[in-house]
C-alpha cells in the first residue's frame, strides 16, 4: 500500500478506483434494463401504431371513446361515435389503441 508523501493518506489504485465506481454502473445497467429499454419500446409500438392508423379502423381513444375513423388530416382524425353517427374531431397522439372488432 502506497502512502501519500504530503498527506499520508494511502492512494487508491486503478483497482480501488473501479471498485468504488462498481455499484453505481451496476445500478445505472439495471435501470437500463427495468425502466429506459422497455419504455423507449413502448413508445416505438405507440409511434408505429399511429403512423399505421387508416380510415375505417375502430379506434378507442386516452378518454375512452370508441369509435371508427372516417377521415385523416395530417395530426387531425375524425371518428364516427355512436348510432347517431356522432362526427368527433381528435388529436391523433389522443388515440389510445386500434380495436380489433371480428365479425360473429
Amino acid at each position: 500500500m502506497l502512502l501519500n508523501a504530503a498527506t499520508g493518506v494511502p492512494e487508491a489504485g486503478a483497482a480501488g478506483l473501479f471498485a468504488s465506481f462498481l455499484p453505481i454502473i451496476l445500478m445505472i445497467v439495471v435501470f437500463y434494463f427495468i425502466i429506459i429499454r422497455p419504455q423507449r419500446k413502448r413508445e416505438k409500438e405507440n409511434r408505429e401504431m399511429l403512423a399505421s392508423l387508416t380510415v375505417g379502423d375502430n379506434i378507442t381513444t386516452i378518454g375512452g371513446i370508441c369509435g371508427k375513423i372516417v377521415a385523416i388530416r395530417e395530426d387531425v382524425i375524425t371518428v364516427e361515435v355512436g348510432v347517431d353517427k356522432v362526427k368527433l374531431v381528435f388529436e391523433r397522439w389522443a388515440v389510445r389503441s386500434v380495436d380489433k372488432i371480428t365479425a360473429d
